[in-house]
């Protein structure tokens, strides 16, 4: 493993570490949920939850990127603190209108949601308004390295959320109830806004030194690169999300809710291959983002698609030879949908793929081909999901998102070799997914047996497949280990 890559796998652990922990607690709300609502009021965070990074993608405008790139190209500290005031106060400016005007029209949007009498459309007009009023904040502290600033406030943010979430549906007197049950999602939404709250009061803090300011040459430089990016991100989140809302459009009304609470469940046990996906973008897009040589730039992402690949396979793996411990993570009415969970997590990881693929237009101003990309999944996401939900509910949607992100893959691998050829090792990440396919396979013998043997057998085949990677791939492991100690300090 080259230094380069060295680097970025400490910056992927120390963003990683933070990710894991920071999901394993949120994660406790995933029993607790399913535990004391029923699949309808579940089905209620699920639907709220898929609006939020639609949200978020579309306020942030694609700066984020546009940030990394030009700050990285910047020439002195003066220089990068215009680039950061400039797309701050941009991302500002578009939360603030955002939140204006679901303010004046909240009425109607609750209406139109199916949650008129309820206040769940402004509290979530508030919390999407501090995470992109945030946004920009966080990337400076990627940007600049500041991981464990980073860390502590995400940490912080979820401590706080699931300390309310425990006060408001255990602790709370009845005489200070904000809704008329004690089941009510809409104290998951509260807590979620105080902790958003906190979390920008502390990155307002940490940039104070830089007042929010947008130079409009700086902002139409950056717009310009960011804009494909800003219309990529809105299709590959609708990619991503579209679906929950395709089951409650798409099924019986009676049934829609609940079945996106199950939904919503099952894909939440899928959520350690997105935590992987997402915590190597933290670490990732900034490292890509930089200033590389043509060369060097082909050869890490070569090199860094097969690890990726081998780890994604390796959490499949994890997930699926231990599915039925990964069931009890939900509460008994929503195990049903365990079934779909092996498409959920090759979507997942596909996703993550197509993340990699994406990395040689961002660095080389190319912006246009994320349009494409994500174009051309939309479509697969929209037709699958109209042709497969009505019949097979939401094990449909799961269908149709392992098509949409199986067709990505295709469109970002054939743009991506046809403008800039990366010389991607087809034949060695090929072995891997056969060997992990065997063994996943194999594993299906193991059913029958004692739940002793069955475990230790899968543990087994685990075992076998991390150490034919490691054998093949000669990881240094203890040399890796240092790496992701000296990014800690």
């Amino acid at each position: 493993m080259s230094a380069n890559l060295s680097k970025l796998a400490g910056q992927v652990a120390i963003y990683g570490i933070s990710s894991v922990v920071a999901r394993l607690l949120n994660y406790l709300l995933v029993p607790y949920y399913t535990r004391i609502m029923t699949p309808s009021e579940y089905g209620i965070i699920t639907d709220i939850y898929a609006i939020i990074p639609f949200a978020l993608v579309v306020l942030t405008l694609g700066m984020e990127s546009g940030y990394f790139r030009f700050a990285a190209k910047a020439e002195g500290a003066k220089e990068r603190k215009d680039v950061f005031a400039t797309t701050w106060g941009a991302t500002l400016v578009a939360a603030t209108l955002f939140l204006g005007a679901v303010w004046l029209f909240r009425g109607g949007i609750s209406e139109a949601m199916g949650y008129a009498e309820t206040p769940y459309v402004a509290i979530t007009a508030l919390i999407i308004f501090l995470d992109v009023a945030g946004a920009i904040p966080f990337a400076r502290l990627r940007q600049e390295g500041k991981a464990l600033h980073y860390v502590a406030i995400r940490l912080l943010s979820v401590v706080i959320n699931i300390g309310l979430c425990l006060w408001f549906y255990n602790f709370q007197p009845s005489s200070a109830a904000l809704f008329a049950t004690p089941t009510d999602p809409g104290y998951a939404f509260v807590a979620n806004l105080i902790a958003s709250a906190i979390t920008f009061v502390l990155l307002v803090l940490l940039s104070r030194d830089t007042f929010p300011r947008i130079r409009r040459k700086t902002l139409g430089t950056i717009f310009l690169y960011s804009l494909p990016l800003l219309v990529s991100g809105i299709a590959g989140t609708a990619n991503e999300f579209i679906d929950r809302q395709m089951i409650k459009l798409l099924m019986p009304a009676e049934e829609s809710l609940a079945a996106l609470g199950i939904y919503g469940a099952v894909v939440k046990i899928g959520v350690v291959m997105l935590l992987f996906t997402q915590m190597y973008r933290l670490a990732a897009e900034p490292f890509f983002l930089a200033e590389f040589k043509k060369d060097e730039f082909k050869n890490s992402s070569a090199e860094v698609m097969k690890y990726f690949i081998i780890v994604s396979l390796a959490i499949f793996l994890f997930i699926t030879l231990f599915a039925d411990l990964f069931a009890l993570i939900v509460g008994p009415d929503f195990r049903e949908g365990m079934y779909i969970l092996p498409i959920v997590l090759i979507g997942n990881a596909l996703s993550g793929v197509v993340l990699n693929l994406s990395f040689w237009y961002k660095q080389s101003g190319a912006t246009k081909y994320a349009m494409v990309v994500t174009g051309v999944g939309l479509t697969f996401t929209i037709v699958f999901n109209i042709l497969l939900v009505p019949t097979l509910g939401y094990a449909g949607a799961a269908i149709a998102r392992l098509l949409c992100e199986s067709a990505m893959v295709v469109v970002s691998y054939r743009l991506g070799q046809k403008h800039q050829p990366t010389p991607y090792n087809l034949k060695r990440i090929g072995f891997y997914v056969v060997v992990a396919a065997s063994l996943w396979a194999l594993s299906l013998l193991t059913l029958s047996l004692p739940s002793a043997l069955h475990y230790g057998c899968n543990a087994l085949l685990l075992a076998g497949f991390l150490a034919v990677a490691v054998r093949r791939e000669g990881i240094n492991i203890s040399g890796l280990l240092r790496s992701i100690l000296r990014m800690g300090r």
